[in-house]
C-alpha cells in the first residue's frame, strides 16, 4: 500500500498519484514491485527490500550516500492484541522523506493526523516527529506492560485472607507461565527498538549536516528519553524474571505438597496391611482365633492403626 503526503499549513495533506511531485512523505506499507517502481522514479532515490533492512550489521542498517540516508530500524507491531518484531526502513534526503513497512503501525496511522512543526526542511522535521512517536508508543507499551506484570504479581503473592480459595491451581500457574513468557517476548521486541533508535537518531544528526538546529534538538531530545526507557525495560526484564521464579517455585511447592500427601498414604496404610497379614494367617494356635468379637477387634485395630498417624502428623505440621 502506497500514501503520499504534502505540506501544508503545519498538516500533512495526502495526495493521489497524479500530484504526487508535491509529496514530500511517502509511505510504503508491504509495497508491491509496481509501487516500488513508482516511488522510485518519483523520488529518484533507491530504496531497500525487506533483505536489506533486515540485515543486522551497522553498515547495513546505517548508511549514507551523500546527503541521502538510508537507515533502518526495528519496530514493534501489535497484532491480535500480542506484540510482534518488525522492521520499517527510512530514506531521507533533503527534499524528501520515504518509509518502508512490512507490517501494520498504530503509530505511523496517526501520524497524519497530528499537527507538525517542519522548520526550514519538512522531510527532517518529519523524521525526527516519526521517531518521537515511535518512542512515546514504546513508552505506552512499557507502561502497559508494567500494570500486567503488578497484577500477575498480586496474584501470585497476594491471596484474599479467608476467600475459599487462597491458593493458586496449578492450571492458573500455567496462565501464568505463559503470560510471562509472553511478556518477556515483548519487552525484548520493545528493547530491540529502543536500541535501534538509540543508534539511529545521533547517527542520522551527525551525518546530516543539511538537518536544521531545531531538528538536531529534538533528535537529541529523542536519545535521553530512549536512555530513560532502557533503564525501564531493565527493570521490567528484572521484574520478569523474579515472577517466573516465583511462579516456578510455586509449582514445585504444589508437587512436593502431592508427593507429600501421597506419601503419608502410604504409610497410613502399612499398618492395617500389617495387621490384616497377621490375622490372615491360618495357624490352629491364634489367641483371638475361637473369640466372639475377634473380627470386630481386628477391625478396630485396624481403624485404630489408621487414623492415630494421621493425628500424629498433624500435630507436627506436616500436613
Amino acid at each position: 500500500m502506497l500514501k503520499a503526503f504534502a505540506c501544508e499549513h503545519g498538516q500533512l495533506a495526502p495526495l493521489t498519484r497524479a500530484d504526487a511531485a508535491r509529496a514530500v512523505w511517502f509511505d510504503l506499507e508491504s509495497p508491491s514491485a509496481e509501487e516500488y517502481a513508482f516511488v522510485t522514479r518519483e523520488t529518484g532515490l533507491s530504496l531497500p527490500t525487506l533483505a536489506d533492512l533486515t540485515e543486522i550489521e551497522s553498515s547495513s542498517r546505517l548508511a549514507s550516500d551523500g546527503p541521502i540516508l538510508t537507515l533502518s530500524l526495528p519496530v514493534v507491531t501489535r497484532i491480535e492484541d500480542i506484540l510482534d518484531a518488525s522492521v520499517c526502513g527510512f530514506v531521507l534526503s533533503p527534499a524528501r522523506l520515504v518509509t518502508l513497512r512490512f507490517a501494520p503501525s498504530v503509530v505511523f496511522a496517526q501520524f497524519p493526523a497530528q499537527p507538525h512543526v517542519v522548520a526550514d526542511s519538512p522531510s527532517a522535521a518529519l523524521f525526527a516527529g516519526l521517531l518521537e512517536a515511535i518512542v512515546d508508543r514504546q513508552a505506552d507499551a512499557l507502561e502497559r506492560l508494567r500494570a500486567e506484570l503488578d497484577d500477575l504479581s498480586h496474584k501470585i503473592f497476594h491471596h484474599r485472607l479467608g476467600s475459599a480459595r487462597q491458593r493458586s491451581t496449578e492450571t492458573d500457574l500455567q496462565a501464568m507461565l505463559i503470560m510471562l513468557g509472553r511478556d518477556y517476548d515483548a519487552i525484548s521486541f520493545l528493547r530491540d527498538s529502543q536500541l535501534g533508535v538509540a543508534r539511529l537518531a545521533p547517527y542520522a544528526a551527525a551525518t546530516a549536516d543539511w538537518f536544521p538546529r531545531s531538528v538536531c534538538n529534538r533528535l537529541d531530545s529523542v536519545q535521553k528519553d530512549v536512555a530513560s526507557l532502557n533503564e525501564y525495560s531493565t527493570h521490567l526484564t528484572d521484574k520478569v524474571q523474579f515472577l517466573l521464579d516465583s511462579t516456578l517455585g510455586l509449582i514445585n511447592i504444589s508437587q512436593n505438597s502431592l508427593i507429600k500427601v501421597l506419601t503419608i498414604v502410604s504409610i497410613v496404610g502399612i499398618p492395617p496391611t500389617l495387621i490384616a497379614g497377621i490375622y490372615g494367617m491360618n495357624f490352629h494356635d491364634i489367641p483371638e482365633l475361637d473369640w466372639r468379637f475377634g473380627y470386630g477387634y481386628a477391625w478396630g485395630l485396624m481403624i485404630l492403626s489408621a487414623v492415630a498417624p494421621l493425628f500424629w502428623f498433624r500435630k507436627k505440621g506436616w500436613i
